[in-house]
């Protein structure tokens, strides 16, 4: 891919350890050259469910790997739970709400956001994608040419998928492919999106290919009824997850033949959380909560560390910015509203390493279709210590979409087509509520003791100053960061259009008659539902 700018100057990465700059980030005193980068990011999919964290129903030896030569992070947030802007807060450094149309998911992505992939590929990086980059939107163009967010695509090999709905994509093969095609000398800079564990899912993939069994899954969320489909679900699910880290397990084996493996820092996560009703595309705990390993042999002074502190999706671009000693303004970039990692990469500390890392932003403006005028659900919350506060700005609209246009906020899935069927057929109220139903203006959960956020602390005495300070805290933090909805120009948040069909104007066109392209949700969603 040729370079979007002229060349910046480009440092060698051992000027940091010697800058004020670099010794206020806390880099180690390790000289080293200019690091590669191979990012890792599965497509949806919740922290909790890899295995170093605990989770005896799904294997990741892969990113087990990276977590134990490298860092676990216990709280890595992504600041807006849904594909595209999650994406665009990795790219960037900025929160979703600091991005213009890129706040939403199906987007026009802004001309003048440059991202880190796109600053590193014109500053001497060899840069590069495979799967899934930015997505879904319209990248656009800049100085005439097509804009590759993520690098330039390799997707040149296939395979046959061991189920249906896998990608026919060979992830691991097409990294290879990548380091045989990098010119010698340069450093690389390489983003691996898997397509798993985004739905579709053949149902029962994960009984049927591995020797799991329902009774296997500790435990259901208790948003869902515990029945058989759910559980089948769910194995599919963390079937899906074991794909992904597999890829990964080939691509670190391929850096280790090519002798790199040190000298690249390896970073593993997950854009969103799991696909099921109540966690994707929401802003609850699973649905922002999720994995983060590092490893960087040659830039972490003590691996095997796990952390507490608060991090941020937001903080990766300006680390991998400051890893590759490329001032991030002299490539166009913006200015980032994340912070680097050095400081706990330079460290020997163990839990709580930075103490102002103390609390995460998050919140959404339109992640689906189907309301009327393409009409979001407007979120902004905190998460600071135990505790996470949300604002929800219009509660008299729907959260997930409107019941009858299938509630479009929530893949398909047996999950959903269950706890649907329970309000259709037998009446049942509690579960439709819970993943479907309208919300209050304002709610207040303990994460610690309630991480499926059920109990509602908002309205308690006891919590009101707690709930007073953390909304103060939130209001002025994102006011300082510009964020249209809290400076008297939400309405701008409101017009920004989707890209292409069949999501913009969906709802009238819906109820119109027309016939929408929705593949990511069944047929049994558009059933009649009661608006109570």
């Amino acid at each position: 891919m040729k370079s979007l700018y002229p060349a910046a100057v480009l440092l060698l990465f051992g000027l940091f350890t010697s800058c004020g700059e670099g010794e206020a980030a806390g880099t180690t005193d390790t000289e080293y050259d200019r690091p590669n980068i191979l990012f890792a990011i599965a497509d949806d999919a919740s922290w909790k469910h890899f295995s170093a964290y605990g989770c005896d129903w799904v294997s990741t030896p892969a990113f087990d790997r990276v977590a134990a030569e490298g860092l676990l992070f216990n709280n890595a947030y992504v600041p807006n739970a849904k594909c595209s802007p999650s994406r665009s807060c990795i790219l960037t450094g900025r929160n979703s709400w600091q991005l213009e149309e890129a706040v939403n998911h199906s987007p026009y992505f802004p001309e003048k956001f440059i991202t880190y992939a796109e600053a590193l590929d014109s500053s001497g990086y060899f840069v590069g994608a495979t799967g899934k980059g930015w997505a879904p939107g319209e990248q656009g163009s800049l100085d005439g040419r097509p804009r590759e967010l993520a690098g330039q695509k390799f997707d040149e090999y296939t395979l046959d998928p061991p189920a249906k709905f896998i990608s026919k994509i060979d992830y691991a093969r097409n990294f290879e492919d990548f380091l045989q095609k990098r010119p010698a000398g340069e450093p690389f800079c390489f983003w691996y999106g898997g397509t798993e564990p985004h739905r579709a899912y053949e149902y029962g993939a994960g009984l049927r290919l591995t020797d799991k069994n329902l009774s296997d899954i500790d435990e259901v969320p208790p948003f869902w009824p515990d029945v058989d489909s759910v559980r089948t679900d769910m194995l599919d699910y963390a079937y899906e997850i074991e794909y992904f880290d597999g890829h990964l397990g080939r691509m670190i084996e391929a850096l280790e033949a090519a002798g790199e493996l040190d000298n690249t820092i390896i970073v593993v996560t997950a854009d969103n959380g799991m696909p099921f009703p109540r966690i994707k595309g929401q802003v609850y705990e699973y649905s922002n909560h999720l994995p983060l390993a590092i490893r960087w042999p040659k830039g972490i002074k003590k691996a095997g560390r796990r952390i507490e502190d608060f991090v941020n999706f937001i903080d990766l671009a300006p680390t991998f910015m400051e890893a590759s000693g490329v001032d991030p303004a002299s490539t166009g970039m913006q200015p980032m509203t994340g912070r680097s990692l050095f400081d706990i990469f330079g460290t020997e500390e163990e839990g709580t390493v930075t103490e102002e890392r103390n609390y995460v932003l998050v919140g959404k403006e339109r992640h689906d279709v189907g309301r009327p005028n393409d009409q979001g659900y407007p979120v902004r919350g905190i998460i600071q210590g135990d505790y996470l506060y949300l604002r929800n700005f219009h509660p008299d609209r729907w959260p997930v979409g409107n019941p009858e246009t299938g509630y479009l906020n929530t893949d398909g899935s047996p999950t959903k087509s269950y706890l649907l069927n329970t309000r259709r057929a037998g009446g049942e109220q509690k579960w439709w509520q819970l993943n479907f139903g309208k919300r209050v203006a304002e709610e207040l959960y303990n994460i610690a003791n309630d991480p499926y956020c059920l109990n509602n602390l908002a309205e308690e005495t006891a919590q009101a100053d707690r709930k007073d300070q953390m909304l103060n805290d939130m209001t002025e933090k994102l006011i300082a960061q510009g964020d249209p909805r809290m400076t008297g120009n939400a309405e701008v948040l409101e017009t920004y259009r989707y890209s292409g069909d069949p999501v913009r104007d969906f709802y009238n066109r819906f109820m119109a008659g027309e016939k929408m392209k929705t593949n990511w949700v069944n047929d049994t969603d558009f059933e009649s539902e009661p608006l109570d």
